[in-house]
């Protein structure tokens, strides 16, 4: 069944669900599907996780692995398939600042994402972490991934049609 296009934001801690929500929803939109892993295996662990993604999704997904350059590859796939799911916009981001870009490379690389969910054909989900609701970090560099984290959320939240919020499991809309 066809759907119109719709712009999703998937958020809430970690293991919350966000990322089976995102998919389930994007499964439903379409069977022409793109998932855009920003994750990169640079140890092990890291490699076993992204394997185990890989196998839990099958072969029903495109998959492209791209830390960077996400709004590359939006604006490229976007009229080959019927839905794209970014996972995860917070691993994005700790790509961006190991680039390393300044706070407003990174911010303008966001905006120009926001740009793209708008202009894309297809719908869009995007899958990302609230991490400013604990204690303030120690360091600078948790600083400031915090403060672009919630930066990027909330910019990514204003230009999306739906907002929901992972907790325990369970979907709350936001938007």
């Amino acid at each position: 069944m066809p759907h119109d296009k719709e712009l999703l934001l998937v958020t809430g801690g970690c293991r919350s669900g966000k990322s089976s929500y995102a998919l389930r929803w994007a499964e439903k939109r379409s069977s022409s599907r793109l998932f855009l892993a920003t994750a990169q295996a640079l140890d092990q662990e890291m490699a076993d996780r992204i394997r185990r993604h890989k196998e839990e999704r099958g072969d029903t997904w495109i998959c492209v692995e791209e830390p960077l350059e996400v709004t590359r590859v939006v604006r490229e796939q976007g009229a080959k398939v019927g839905v794209i799911l970014i996972d995860c916009i917070t691993i994005w981001l700790s790509n961006l600042l190991a680039a390393p870009l300044t706070d407003r490379e990174i911010l303008s690389r966001v905006e120009a994402l926001a740009t793209v969910m708008k202009e894309a054909m297809c719908s869009l989900a995007l899958v990302t972490n609230e991490v400013g609701w604990g204690i303030v970090p120690e360091n600078p560099l948790a600083r400031r991934f915090r403060d672009l984290a919630g930066w990027t959320n909330s910019l990514l939240a204003q230009n999306a049609d739906r907002v929901v919020l992972m907790v325990s499991g369970v979907p709350l809309s936001l938007k």
